[in-house]
C-alpha cells in the first residue's frame, strides 16, 4: 500500500494552519540580514520580518537549501517506510534549491542501498502561494487516496497555468533583486512611477508602469483581468493586511467573486520585493515549455 509524503520549501508561503491541516513538511530557507542569520518560519513572523527589512541598513541574502539537508530529509522518509516522496520546489531559475534536491535524489541510492522509495521532484517555476496553494491541494488529494503519479501530473498542469502580477510601493528592494534595472528604479522614484510586473514560468517582465501609489492596485486588477481565464481562481498577496483587504475588495468588485485565499508574503519572497508589495496570483491559459 502506498505511503506518500509531501515536502516543499518555505518560499511556498503556506500558512501555518494549512501546513498543519494537510501534514505538509516544509524546509525553511536561511536568511542573512545585517550580518545576522535567521531561519524563515522559525525566528520571526512575517510581520516581524517586514519590520526588520524596514529598519535594515543592508540587503537580505537568502541561502539555498543544501543537497545535504535534502538527503537527510529523504533518508528520514525512506527509513520511515514511505513509498513515494513528492517535493515541490521554488522556481529553479531563481534558486539552486531545485538542483540540490535533484542531486540528493541521485545520492539516495548510495546512502540507502536497496531503497525503493520513489522521489518525485517538481519544479514549480514560480514563487509563494502560486505553488503553495497547489501543494496543499496535492496533499488533500493524497489524503483522499490519489496516487503519486496523478498528483505530480496535477501539479505540473497547475504550474503551466498559474501567473503572478505584482507591484511595490518602493523600488529599493526590487532594484537590488534585479527585477528592474537601477536606472529604471531611479527614474521611477523620480517620476513617481510604479511597475506592474508579471511573473510567468519564473521569468519577470515589466508589463506596464503606473503613476502614483493610488494607481498600483487598479493596474494589477486591469492586468489580471486581461489574462485570467473566465471564472478562474485567484489569490491576493501582500505585505500588509490592510492592503490585502483593499485589493481583495477591488478584485471582488471587478471579477464578481472572492479570492480563494488572501495571504502574507513570506520572508524569502519579501527579501526580493521588499516590505511594501501587493500581488494577484491567478489562473491563466495553459502554456507549453
Amino acid at each position: 500500500m502506498s505511503k506518500i509524503a509531501v515536502l516543499t520549501d518555505s518560499a511556498s508561503d503556506i500558512p501555518r494552519e494549512l501546513e498543519e491541516k494537510y501534514h505538509i513538511d516544509i524546509l525553511p530557507f536561511s536568511i542573512v540580514l545585517d550580518g545576522k542569520s535567521y531561519t524563515e518560519r522559525v525566528d520571526f513572523t512575517n510581520e516581524e520580518y517586514y519590520e526588520l527589512l524596514t529598519k535594515a541598513e543592508g540587503m537580505p541574502k537568502t541561502s539555498q537549501i543544501t543537497m545535504i539537508r535534502f538527503l537527510e530529509k529523504f533518508c528520514e522518509y525512506a527509513d520511515s517506510g514511505y513509498t513515494d516522496l513528492i517535493y515541490v520546489s521554488i522556481n529553479s531559475g531563481g534558486s539552486n534549491t531545485y538542483d540540490a534536491a535533484c542531486m540528493a535524489a541521485r545520492a539516495l541510492a548510495e546512502e540507502r542501498p536497496g531503497c525503493t522509495m520513489n522521489v518525485h521532484i517538481v519544479d514549480s517555476h514560480t514563487y509563494s502561494m502560486a505553488y503553495g496553494w497547489f501543494v496543499c491541494e496535492a496533499a488533500r488529494k493524497i489524503s483522499c487516496g490519489a496516487d503519486a503519479r496523478s498528483v505530480v501530473e496535477y501539479l505540473e498542469d497547475c504550474f503551466s497555468r498559474v501567473e503572478i502580477v505584482l507591484s511595490v510601493y518602493t523600488l529599493r528592494f526590487i532594484k537590488k533583486s534585479g527585477r528592474i534595472s537601477a536606472a529604471a528604479a531611479f527614474a521611477g522614484e523620480l517620476m513617481g512611477l510604479r511597475p506592474i510586473i508579471s511573473m510567468i514560468d519564473g521569468e519577470t517582465h515589466t508589463a506596464a508602469k503606473v503613476r502614483g501609489d493610488n494607481s498600483v492596485m487598479p493596474g494589477l486588477v486591469s492586468y489580471a483581468k486581461k489574462r485570467m481565464v473566465p471564472n478562474g481562481e485567484y489569490m491576493i498577496a501582500a505585505t500588509d493586511e490592510s492592503n490585502a483587504r483593499m485589493l481583495a475588495a477591488m478584485c471582488r468588485q471587478e471579477f464578481g467573486y472572492a479570492p480563494v485565499s488572501t495571504f502574507l508574503l513570506g520572508a524569502a519572497v519579501a527579501s526580493n520585493t521588499g516590505p511594501n508589495a501587493v500581488a494577484i496570483v491567478f489562473t491563466g491559459e495553459a502554456r507549453t515549455r
